[in-house]
């Protein structure tokens, strides 16, 4: 626990959560420093095998905090504004690379500089009553801090167009149609459902997952032969890293005929270390 970020591990998922809920759990320089600070011991903690994000109070994150990071640090000059800038990216950064998987928990409102972290989590489930906006407009700015290419990396272009244009907020349920999460449920069983996701993670080869997790990020911006060979070498760096994971998912399936890759993960209890 600290000032502005809260922290719960419980069965291998690590529960971090924005702490600021009387301000809508809005990030501050602060905040951000800390999260960082949060998130680099949790990575390679063994005890910790995914992150959960989440917010306290009824927000998830409404954004920057419009008066210690921008008023604040633009009255100091450019120098620290570009040092807030710094420390927010910092941790979004981290966040996208994370070595193991991460999931944004939308508990409530999301807005503006909330979609840096939204989408830098693997990722998301928000609450059917969460509310989702890009609301820079209605204040007479364009949505930075990469909010707007998150909006057209998730959404079809038109969505994500007039999302930013007009303003208008997004439920829960509208923003799992137009991409923005994977999927919406009541608040009630959001928790619930997230465990759920996180206990399907927790038995799935962890190199294996991180692999993955990065092989879709990287292609995303790649030409298919780019990417195709991309592909082929991450495999076999991933083979000649962590070799006996594929062995012991190929020793089971022929050989034990214990289970079916298209219905679940082998059994890493029984893979060598």
């Amino acid at each position: 626990m600290t000032d502005t970020v809260a922290v719960d591990v419980i069965d291998r998922i690590a529960w971090v959560r924005f702490n600021r809920p009387d301000k809508r759990n809005c990030m501050n320089p602060t905040l951000n420093r800390q999260m960082l600070e949060v998130i680099e011991e949790l990575e390679f903690r063994p005890d910790v095998g995914v992150l959960v994000l989440s917010g306290e109070g009824s927000a998830w994150s409404a954004g920057m905090d419009l008066k210690e990071y921008f008023r604040e640090n633009e009255g100091k000059g450019l120098g620290a504004t570009r040092a807030a800038q710094r420390q927010a990216y910092a941790w979004w950064e981290r966040l996208r690379w994370y070595q193991k998987p991460t999931i944004a928990m939308v508990n409530g409102w999301c807005f503006g500089g909330g979609y840096g972290p939204l989408f830098a989590c693997d990722l998301a489930f928000a609450a059917e009553e969460a509310q989702f906006g890009l609301s820079e407009i209605n204040w007479g700015i364009l949505p930075g801090g990469g909010a707007s290419k998150v909006a057209t990396e998730l959404m079809p272009f038109r969505k994500a167009m007039y999302h930013a244009m007009m303003g208008e907020n997004l439920s829960g349920k509208e923003a799992a149609e137009a991409g923005l999460v994977n999927e919406a449920v009541p608040l009630a069983q959001l928790r619930d459902r997230v465990t759920a996701v996180c206990e399907v993670l927790l038995a799935k080869n962890p190199w294996a997952l991180k692999a993955t997790k990065d092989a879709l990020r990287r292609v995303r911006e790649m030409t298919y032969d780019n990417a195709e060979d991309y592909l082929i070498r991450a495999q076999e760096a991933a083979n000649s890293f962590d070799g006996e994971g594929r062995k012991e998912g190929t020793r089971q399936f022929l050989d034990e005929k214990s289970y079916k890759p298209g219905l679940g993960a082998y059994d890493i209890s029984k893979q060598k270390a």
